[in-house]
């Protein structure tokens, strides 16, 4: 062995033969990494991904796997730039892939666009193209495009405040000051079609916006993007019918936007990735920044608004993540009737032997509790289409209510909260990072957006044949309902249409009332057409393919809020079961007076006495006051669609009428 100078032996790091080869000494030794920095090291650490670039216009072709890597990221930064440009400029902006903190990546990862005029389906003539050159023209955006869960993680964690690993590993994050939607800064560009098509005036969830003003705040959201050295692109899809989905870009400033949309629609496959082409809808999310209150029809410094005819949406001044969800949702109940498709706000499962059951109901109704059953399958929580072909869920996710969350009571949604779940305004220990789920400080409405295969009896993919029931949920704290009636079709559409629950508020003196609650469809704040389209579509697809109508209360008995008690929740859930089974359709019916609905005599499981509201009631003169007030409500909320024809004709809305309660 050579010696150094001071007479020490020289240690060999090269070519040393290995000692100790009779087994008496393992140092795991190994060769040394082929890195001469510590850059080229940490590059050695991360390998590159397949190609998921989209080719020009969806174009599937044999030529396809001919395409260079380089020219399937020039053609995806292509078009990107061509989403980001602004209506003022010839070309969009200089767009290239990577993280900008990673300096000498992007280089490798993309090259800049080589910017061809974007083609705009729409011209409009007070926009005139004169800027030819800005700061925003000089600079690059880096594009971080449908990155996974693990790196939008990482990003979070690094540069937005408020992120936080869990102890179960979801990612906590704080969505600003607005931490629930905001429908009266909600905005629909009214043009001749939209005026022609959507429901607008009384009762109306839409409000109204000119172009001008749409196209000023997609400016001020598309120049704040592109002031950012970076933004985040996720190219989904909505439906998970294949022949009816919508191809969806999502353009945000925030990692979380990113990862709850990654979470909530559904995720391309590489090869579905690489024939993406021009979306058919794009979101452009600039919520940090605010949208001018000086602009016409800005009521606050939030913005949320809809132009159907470019098929844009475009967010400011809000963070919350669900008005991208209802956003697009809202999209899906304008694009999917004209194609003959029923856009429904329900939950969906399906038995064993494929039968389908829809579930609607609003807030406290119970909706998610009863169309999660181990015995089923879980088609979807929240948004489904009903087509030719049957049932499928529109998202790739759930975005399910946290508070008061406990594993006892949920144990689905409790487990789905893991790695790659976000949790929006929740509160947790500050150093376990357990989660206080009845914490309310930051809000009551803490949430969990997670895929939908994180609930173990999920339906992949989320389809099923046309359903056998459709169960309409009312929490009735009048006390006046049935526990179930069985719906012919005229009934259906009267109740599907005036969706009906009651909450219970307090009133100045602390002593709380019932208080009736009408949203239309069971989701008024979501639909864009007249709820009698949607209403009539349901009752042609009932009768189409033979399914059921039911009204199931799971509200109150006996009395009111504060005199009766609520309907056992065991009884209801021998309902559920009854109908699932087709027990009920066999069953003897008697008809109550005032509603006109039809009621079991006898339910297997279930007492009797309780399935005529009438019998549960001492005070009998009471019970009828309340009935006669409950179908006064009724009535009046039904004044604004009373006078609705479709194509003319008054017969449909004359026979939905007629359904309702008489007295």
């Amino acid at each position: 062995m050579a010696s150094t100078p001071n007479g020490l032996a020289r240690i060999e790091t090269h070519g040393a033969k290995k000692k100790h080869e009779n087994g008496i000494c393992h140092d795991d030794s190994a060769a040394p990494v082929r890195a001469q920095t510590i850059d080229e090291l940490h590059s050695l650490q991360r390998k590159r991904s397949a190609p998921t670039t989209p080719i020009k216009d969806g174009a599937s072709s044999p030529f396809a796997a001919a395409l260079s890597e380089e020219e399937r990221q020039r053609q995806q930064l292509q078009s990107i730039s061509a989403s980001l440009a602004s209506l003022t400029r010839e070309t969009g902006p200089k767009v290239v892939r990577g993280d900008p903190a990673r300096k000498g990546e992007a280089a490798a990862k993309g090259a800049p666009s080589p910017h061809p005029k974007p083609h705009h389906h729409h011209h409009h003539p007070h926009v005139t193209p004169t800027i030819a050159v800005s700061d925003s023209s000089l600079k690059f955006t880096h594009v971080l495009y449908n990155l996974s869960p693990a790196e939008l993680y990482e990003q979070a964690i690094k540069y937005e405040k408020g992120s936080f690993i869990t102890s179960t590993g979801a990612l906590a994050t704080l969505s600003g000051a607005k931490t629930g939607r905001s429908p009266r800064d909600k905005r629909i560009v009214k043009d001749e079609a939209a005026a022609e098509e959507l429901w607008w005036g009384k009762g109306s969830p839409n409000i109204e916006m000119d172009e001008h003003t749409f196209l000023t705040n997609r400016e001020r959201a598309v120049d704040y993007l592109n002031s950012l050295d970076k933004v985040f692109v996720n190219d989904q899809f909505l439906n998970w019918d294949t022949e009816n989905r919508i191809k969806v870009r999502i353009i945000s400033a925030r990692a979380y936007h990113s990862l709850f949309m990654h979470n909530m629609c559904i995720r391309p496959t590489e090869e579905e990735l690489e024939e993406f082409g021009t979306p058919d809808f794009t979101i452009y999310n600039a919520g940090q920044f605010p949208c001018n209150r000086y602009t016409h029809y800005m009521t606050s410094s939030t913005s949320v608004d809809i132009n159907l005819a470019r098929r844009e949406m475009v967010i400011l001044g809000t963070q919350y993540a669900g008005e991208m969800k209802k956003g697009l949702f809202g999209v899906m109940h304008y694009l999917m009737p004209r194609r003959g498709i029923l856009s429904l706000h329900s939950g969906c499962n399906m038995g064993k032997q494929g039968d389908v059951a829809l579930f609607f109901g609003l807030s406290g109704t119970g909706k998610t509790t009863l169309s999660t059953d181990h015995n089923r399958l879980l088609i979807g929580d929240d948004e489904h289409c009903w087509s030719d072909s049957g049932v499928s869920n529109i998202e790739g996710g759930c975005y399910a209510k946290c508070i008061d969350l406990s594993q006892e009571k949920e144990p689905d949604i409790w487990n789905a909260i893991k790695f790659g779940t976000v949790l929006e305004n929740v509160v947790f220990d500050e150093h376990t990072r357990e989660v206080d789920y009845t914490d309310k400080s930051v809000t009551e409405n803490t949430r969990a957006a997670y895929p939908i295969e994180y609930i173990p009896n999920a339906k992949i993919p989320c389809v099923g044949p046309h359903p056998k029931n459709v169960i309409l949920l009312a929490c009735d704290a009048f006390g006046v309902l049935p526990p179930v009636s069985k719906l012919n079709l005229p009934q259906t559409m009267y109740h599907f249409i005036s969706g009906y629950t009651a909450l219970v508020a307090g009133t100045e003196d602390g002593i709380k009332e019932p208080q009736a609650t009408f949203s239309a469809c069971f989701g008024a704040a979501f639909i864009m057409l007249h709820p009698t389209k949607y209403a009539a579509m349901l009752a042609e697809k009932m009768q189409k393919y033979g399914a059921t109508g039911w009204l199931v209360n799971t509200g109150w008995s006996g009395g009111r809020y504060g005199v009766g008690k609520r309907i056992r929740l065991p009884y209801t859930r021998k309902i559920i079961d009854a109908i699932h089974s087709g027990e009920l359709l066999s069953a003897n019916y008697k008809k109550t007076e005032v509603f006109g609905l039809e009621i079991p005599t006898e339910i297997n499981g279930v007492p009797s006495e309780i399935l005529d509201p009438i019998n549960t009631w001492t005070n009998k003169s009471a019970y009828k006051e309340t009935l006669l007030k409950l179908a006064g409500l009724f009535k009046k909320n039904f004044e604004v669609f009373a006078n609705y024809k479709i194509g003319g004709d008054s017969s449909l809305t004359d026979e939905i009428l007629a359904a309702g309660p008489n007295f």
